[in-house]
């Protein structure tokens, strides 16, 4: 399962397209609200949630990383999703590259 939370706004992958991820980050920014997305994945290889800076998320997983969630992580991390500057763009090319 993967689910994408924007604000307080929540779907499931299969129920977004890049328009509702590109309507929802600029209506916020618009409206001059700090955007948070996160993206819930849990399946039988990684069980995580990857958000943006923006969020005010409370910590860790409380244990390591196993392999595919590292690579979940370094996949955010060279989308720029871990930088306030992140656009509609690159969090659609990171739904892209994990399905």
């Amino acid at each position: 399962m993967i689910r994408i939370r924007i604000g307080n706004s929540e779907r499931e992958l299969s129920d977004i397209s890049p328009e509702w991820i590109n309507q929802q980050i600029r209506k916020r920014r618009a409206d001059g609200i700090s955007v948070c997305v996160q993206v819930i994945i849990n399946n039988n290889t990684a069980n995580i949630v990857l958000s943006t800076p923006t969020c005010n998320s409370g910590g860790g997983l409380g244990r390591p990383l196993n392999k595919e969630e590292k690579v979940l992580v370094s996949i955010w991390d060279k989308l720029h999703l871990n930088t306030q500057k992140f656009s509609g763009g690159n969090l659609v090319a990171f739904l892209k590259q994990i399905s």
